[in-house]
């Protein structure tokens, strides 16, 4: 991990530095500060000013504030890229306030004497030049904190929106990632199961081999979707249960229980139920005189996929990679879960499926 030295300051790229658009907050406030201020500490006297220095006299306190404003905002913006309020908050209270004062208090004072001396004949009046002095102090301060709070409040909505597509981004890998799991057990199984029929029946091994081209453009197809309806990954079950067909023949059956109307507004992610027809198959002995019963049905918007259980006795336990990818890939997708029930003669999965709205 790159480590940082916390006494050298951190900038940020200028792509990454937040934009402000306060044209609108300047245009109003500077000339009210500029002329607000002055009404306040009775700087500007109505008599013997004529029409024309009333309006310079304005005009230039006008002035004054502009250069305060735009040179703290200058500060501002500059002390942005060195200290973080989340990181260093202490540091950045004292780096402001001794930047605005020290910028305010000296620039403020000279700019107003410089008014006494264009409008008074240089006749200063420093209880003024003290009172104005401390009001725009206090008043850059509160402009201060405001900018301070609304870049605090764009930060935290661009890291929360970063996060969320970190997050998206993480989601995605991970999906892809399991998605890139079945396209191997598949190509393994079915290499084997072709590898069988040559050897018993090549006529078969043809008709399978067939279906299979069949079978893998809709896996091709549909690998890089998120859902696919019900109605398309039920077409893709039936050819696939025919390569299983092909095979074992009447020792499996599958009866599917699911209405056009189901199938057509609803969603699921693509291959899903073809692992759990591989699973029953794995798991279970079957026969032509106990054949292998698969039901596929529809019940309080989750597909129910079950078979009655006659274990076989397998090398090793199973390690339910197959299950635990489903079940990850649900997340991701849907941020749901499969219900996995496996504790009598049933062995049942229920899957969520979405309803198109």
């Amino acid at each position: 991990m790159k480590q940082t030295n916390p006494d050298i300051p951190a900038t940020k790229p200028d792509s990454q530095k937040e934009k402000l658009n306060d044209i609108g907050f300047r245009i109003i406030l500077i000339p009210f500060f500029g002329i607000a201020i002055p009404l306040i500490t009775q700087m500007v006297p109505l008599q013997p000013f004529t029409t024309w220095q009333f309006k310079l006299s304005y005009l230039y306190t006008i002035m004054i504030a502009f250069v305060i404003w735009e040179g703290n905002r200058f500060l501002l913006f500059s002390l942005r890229s060195y200290f973080d309020w989340l990181n260093r908050p202490v540091k950045k209270i004292i780096a402001l306030l001794l930047s605005v004062s020290f910028y305010t208090i000296p620039v403020s004072a000279l700019l107003l004497v410089g008014w006494y001396y264009f409008f008074s004949n240089g006749l200063v009046q420093w209880d003024k030049v003290f009172e104005a002095t401390l009001i725009i102090m206090i008043c850059v301060i509160f402009i201060t904190h405001v900018y301070e709070t609304v870049f605090l409040v764009k930060q935290t909505e661009t890291d929360k929106v970063k996060k969320e597509q970190l997050e998206r981004s993480k989601a995605e890998a991970e999906l892809q990632a399991l998605k890139n799991q079945i396209d191997p057990h598949f190509i393994f199984n079915s290499l084997n199961t072709l590898s069988h029929l040559i050897e018993e029946n090549p006529q078969k091994a043809r008709e399978f081999n067939d279906s299979l081209a069949d079978v893998y453009r809709y896996i091709l197809h549909n690998k890089e979707r998120t859902l696919v309806l019900l109605r398309e990954e039920m077409d893709f079950v039936n050819d696939y249960f025919l390569l299983l067909k092909i095979r074992f023949e009447n020792a499996i059956q599958l009866k599917i229980d699911i209405s056009n109307e189901i199938n057509n507004a609803s969603l699921i992610p693509p291959i899903s139920l073809q692992l759990l027809l591989e699973n029953a198959i794995k798991h279970n002995l079957f026969s032509d005189e106990m054949p292998l019963i698969i039901s596929i049905e529809v019940k309080n918007d989750r597909l129910i996929v079950s078979n009655e259980v006659h274990k076989k006795r397998l090398r090793k336990d199973s390690s339910q990679i197959g299950l635990r990818n489903l079940n990850e890939r649900y997340r991701l997708t849907a941020n749901r879960s499969i219900t996995i029930n496996d504790a009598g003669k049933q062995f049942i999965v229920s899957l969520p499926i979405l309803t198109i709205a």
